[in-house]
């Protein structure tokens, strides 16, 4: 972050300094961190409430850690009964966006030195947006210093706590933007308008929040409508919904998709037997070949969107084809493939879920295991589904027969619809385990896999399943090698 004054940090954020007596010079010139375990000398801890824990009680152990200043909703006594030097503010999460969209403000107006103008970018759609972020953090580092998300920080505190770490010698600033309800993106762009904004599909993650795909699409559409002046919409060609997006940009657009007419187009795509998609690149006249490191054919889309930006940034297409090419999967859970010893292959792609992000997991899981290996699916609950819930757990069911999965482990009450659809599509019996959670499903694998099985763990986040990702992984780590 760039270096702020306790009068900085308060005049962004309608705060007062306290104690009276603090000095407005102090500077705050380290990280901004919302867990005291991660202060250093000079950051600035904000002190958020939380579901389990209020941040305010840690902000001694923040202060100890080195941090120079707090940003909270009330005084905070110091263990010598001392207040802590802070900024009290209203709401402590508006406060951390305002602070956000001040900082941003000031790179891009040039207040601070740097190497060349700030490009921001903003990546939004029901699915893909952490793997196409990571995409972007790859395709772009190597011309510049590129900020990226940690992980999903994709929401009113993890966006800002991204814009934050930005700093004079940013050139790209690369930002995943996420919305379970109308008027989220329009207060994310609010904090930072995207100079770049992508939207890669519309889906049902989330609908039982939003009610509705239309509804959805709605909210996907505000990042078009935050663009920043002289900004550009990239689009996937390929989801109609998206590309009906195009009429509400207020500048250029950019296509992206297997569709003839996409500005950035993938043809000749192909997938081997590791489940990795290759592709002929082509932008305009230029074309060259991509083969992805990422399991799943479904990651080209992805590849196509940050290769979209890319262009517009004024890489070549023989550039992004090279750096695509050596582009791995950063973020953990994430269609990770781990190959053990024992001869089981594991795709950890825990970390969250819809029904359009199973179904094509699945379709991965189909073709790595091919025809001479065992498929298994290890399957939790896809949770914000609201009234269609159901119904979209049995289609799940049913999907898994039709691509002849040989096992698969239901974890959870919240899931068993998977099963029931599967056993009224014809599954047999044994073909389908039903755990009642992670530990019992995990202990049920670890008895149950053998060598030759290709294993997909899959998921939403609050599920939990992450945890059987991290215990199937671990047992890989521990292994000795077979033979």
């Amino acid at each position: 972050m760039i270096a702020l004054t306790a009068a900085d940090v308060a005049a962004a954020t309608g705060g007062r300094l306290h104690p009276a007596a603090l000095d407005s010079a102090l500077v705050v010139h380290g990280p901004v961190v919302v867990d005291s375990r991660l202060a250093q000398v000079g950051s600035l801890f904000v002190a958020l409430p939380g579901e389990t824990s209020d941040g305010h009680d840690h902000a001694a152990a923040a202060v100890a850690a080195g941090a120079a200043l707090i940003l909270a909703a009330r005084p905070v006594p110091g263990p010598d009964g001392v207040d802590l030097p802070s900024v009290v503010v209203d709401d402590v999460e508006r406060a951390l966006g305002a602070l956000a969209a001040a900082v941003l403000l000031r790179l891009r107006t040039d207040a601070e030195p740097g190497p060349g103008p700030l490009t921001v970018v903003g990546v939004t759609g029901s699915v893909g947006k952490t793997t196409t972020k990571d995409l972007l953090a790859q395709l772009l580092a190597p011309s510049g210093a590129t900020v990226w998300p940690v992980a999903s920080f994709n929401n009113e505190i993890g966006l800002p706590l991204t814009v934050l770490r930005a700093d004079a010698d940013t050139r790209f600033l690369v930002l995943e933007m996420g919305a379970s309800g109308l008027g989220q993106l329009t207060y994310l762009t609010g904090i930072a308008p995207p100079d770049i904004a992508v939207v890669l599909a519309v889906g049902s993650a989330h609908i039982g929040e939003f009610g509705g795909v239309e509804a959805i699409a709605r909210a996907k559409a505000e990042i078009v409508a935050g663009l920043a002046t002289g900004g550009t919409a990239v689009l996937n060609a390929d989801d109609a919904r998206v590309a009906a997006m195009a009429a509400g940009a207020p500048g250029d657009v950019l296509t992206f998709g297997g569709s003839v007419g996409a500005g950035v187009r993938a043809s000749d795509i192909t997938v081997d037997r590791a489940g990795r998609a290759a592709f002929t690149l082509t932008v305009g006249d230029d074309a060259a070949p991509v083969t992805l490191r990422l399991v799943g054919e479904h990651h080209v889309s992805n590849a196509l969107a940050a290769a979209a930006v890319a262009t517009l940034l004024g890489l070549s297409v023989a550039e992004i084809a090279t750096r695509l090419s050596i582009a791995d999967a950063l973020s953990p859970h994430r269609m990770h493939v781990v190959d053990r010893a024992d001869g089981v292959t594991v795709i950890d792609d825990s970390y969250n879920a819809n029904p359009d992000s199973m179904r094509a997991a699945l379709k991965a899981l189909a073709t790595v295991a091919g025809r001479d290996r065992r498929s298994v699916a290890v399957l939790g609950e896809m949770l914000e589904l609201g009234p269609q819930a159901r119904s979209e757990h049995e289609a799940i069911g049913l999907m898994i027969v039709r691509l002849n999965v040989a096992l698969t482990v239901v974890v959870g009450p919240g899931a068993h619809a998977i099963a029931d659809g599967a056993m009224r599509e014809g599954s047999w019996g044994d073909e389908v385990a039903v755990a009642d959670d992670v530990d019992v499903a995990g202990d049920y694998l670890e008895a149950e896999l053998r060598p030759g099985d290709v294993v997909l763990v899959k998921s939403s986040y609050g599920a939990g399943l992450w945890r059987l990702g991290d215990r199937l992984l671990d047992a890989a780590a521990t292994q000795e090698p077979v033979g």
